[in-house]
């Protein structure tokens, strides 16, 4: 950890709602690394044809992640005043794909979330 491990406390959480991969955590983390992969195919008439979605046929699911810029390290001392990282209330309306909500430390996250949407529209028939 790149700070010592301190307790959490948390005196109140509701969450609604809480997407694929996503996750609450109370505490101290050293790696988070969710994966989610999504194919939605929207039509105005549903029609499901039982052989759709292979994600091999799209190079978004296979494109290696793009890698940020590596910054020089930092030296850092850090004192903390309290061992206690306190949290009163909080509410959470969503948590979406491959993401999280945490109290405490965390060194490492590692995102992905790849999403393809397709809607297939009719055409020629006027708008209802």
């Amino acid at each position: 950890m790149a700070c010592a491990p301190r307790t959490s406390v948390v005196r109140s959480l509701k969450v609604n709602d809480t997407g694929y991969a996503s996750t609450v955590f109370i505490g101290d983390l050293i790696d988070f690394s969710p994966v989610t992969y999504v194919f939605a195919v929207q039509r105005e008439i549903p029609v499901f044809y039982g052989d759709e979605g292979h994600l091999s046929a799209y190079s978004l699911y296979s494109a290696p992640l793009p890698i940020g810029r590596q910054e020089p390290a930092v030296q850092m001392d850090v004192t903390n005043t309290s061992p206690v990282i306190s949290v009163r209330d909080v509410r959470v309306v969503a948590i979406s794909a491959a993401s999280m909500v945490q109290f405490g430390s965390v060194r490492l996250i590692r995102a992905d979330a790849r999403v393809k949407n397709i809607r297939q529209l009719l055409r020629g028939l006027p708008p209802k």
